[in-house]
């Protein structure tokens, strides 16, 4: 499930080209709709700059860029520290105001989280990781409040389940791998949506694009990656 924004104003849009920076007002109605009116072009520069072809996302097998990222209490950690486990990865960020986004996916993880407690086996060969889509807000004791939300006030469980931040350029970097956009607007983080499994040895083994994948089929293949390595 991309983040799209459905468009009321159809006549502003018709003037759009690729490139634009546009402005529009987000409306947030019931039943958790929203969609954009008043869109308008605020700079057409960059018509003709944007390529309309997408960057290369990761395919099954190709490593994944070994980037340095803060967790909930303040420690640097690095992907490769996991290799030897299969992580499971996604993104979110804390201010999500729509339902079936980040807290979504994050009320998955934690299903997953509990799932995988009941066998210690697949528990210490696992782990998962929340990417903070927002740096500049989700600071670590953000990042720790949000998760022990999800964790039951638990703390133990971030020794399986960690919350993260990188840096603006290293986001980007593993953003793109995996083929996921966002933009920041007023406050608000457009984004599609992604989660990614990562075999024991660093590289790329599933992805999912929407928040459509039941919690089942990703047990199970995390409980298969970790497998291989046993």
């Amino acid at each position: 499930m991309t983040m799209t924004y459905p468009i009321k104003d159809t006549q502003g849009f018709q003037q759009v080209q690729p490139g634009d920076l546009i402005t529009a007002d987000v409306v947030v109605g019931g039943n958790n709709d929203y969609w954009l009116e008043r869109l308008a072009i605020k700079d057409k520069a960059g018509r003709g700059a944007v390529s309309l072809l997408p960057p290369h996302e990761l395919l099954p097998g190709e490593p994944v860029p070994d980037i340095a990222m803060t967790n909930q209490d303040g420690k640097e950690l690095h992907l490769a520290d996991l290799r030897g486990k299969a992580l499971l990865v996604t993104f979110v960020y804390t201010r999500c105001p729509f339902a079936t986004f980040c807290p979504l996916t994050s009320s998955k993880f934690a299903a997953i989280q509990k799932e995988l407690a009941k066998t210690p086996g697949d528990y210490e060969k696992t782990h998962l990781i929340t990417i903070s889509l927002d740096p500049k807000y989700d600071t670590p004791p953000v990042m720790r409040k949000y998760g022990l939300a999800y964790l039951s006030d638990d703390p133990r469980g971030f020794g399986h389940w960690e919350f993260v931040s990188t840096s603006p350029d290293d986001l980007r970097k593993l953003a793109t791998a995996f083929g996921l956009e966002y933009f920041e607007q007023d406050n608000l983080i457009s984004h599609s949506m992604k989660t990614v499994l990562l075999a024991t040895d660093g590289t790329v083994s599933h992805s999912w694009s929407d928040n459509q994948w039941t919690n089942s089929d990703v047990v199970a293949a995390l409980r298969q990656q970790a497998a291989i390595n046993r």
